[in-house]
């Protein structure tokens, strides 16, 4: 059964953006030591700087229709937030800026989340099951889509790269020693799906 539209104010769209950012700044040093472990260490400290100048721009995005804000936050965290994360994570909102309309349904989330998947997968040369943030995004999306918790579909994604050996990205050159380390982006991408979930939740 299809569900009512969801109402994107301006207060609600706010109410996202602080969530989002405040999580990932309050988690910029577990995602160094995660990045530290099989990356350049720079995770955190990327992420939280992108996040740190939407916050910056938070008002400007939040009067935005959502696909603009979307739009806008994507372009920020390119400029950035720099390394491999900058084009991957500019590229899911720029893409769900794309895709999603100004008040979206269950269905339009769906469909924005999976033109998402494929955009990333073609930007960052990747596919599920190599040890990146799609991990999370593919078993979320598909959770929403079937009326379970995306938030707890992603945070059990995220564990479940631990055992994975990296295929991609700087964690590909470690090779077996990939394995036993959660992925930093998975990680950080199970952060912002929880973030989004808990202020949907309250909505």
């Amino acid at each position: 059964m299809e569900t009512a539209p969801v109402t994107m104010d301006a207060r609600f769209r706010r109410e996202l953006i602080d969530a989002v950012a405040a999580t990932v700044i309050a988690h910029a040093d577990e995602l160094t030591k995660l990045d530290q472990a099989i990356g350049d260490g720079d995770h955190g400290l990327n992420m939280k700087r992108g996040f740190e100048a939407v916050l910056a721009e938070a008002d400007q995005h939040a009067e935005k229709p959502l696909p603009d804000a979307l739009k806008a936050i994507g372009m920020a965290l390119v400029m950035k937030v720099g390394g491999a994360s900058g084009p991957l994570y500019g590229t899911l909102f720029l893409t769900l800026g794309k895709e999603l309309p100004a008040d979206p349904s269950r269905a339009d989330i769906v469909r924005a989340g999976n033109a998402a998947i494929e955009a990333l997968k073609a930007r960052g040369k990747s596919d599920i099951g190599q040890k990146t943030m799609l991990d999370v995004l593919r078993p979320a999306v598909d959770a929403f889509a079937a009326g379970r918790d995306p938030a707890a579909a992603a945070m059990a994604a995220a564990d479940a790269t631990v055992p994975m050996k990296a295929v991609r990205g700087r964690a590909s050159f470690l090779g077996d020693r990939s394995i036993g380390h959660m992925d930093p982006g998975a990680r950080s991408c199970a952060l912002i799906i929880a973030a989004i979930c808990d202020v949907a939740g309250r909505a």
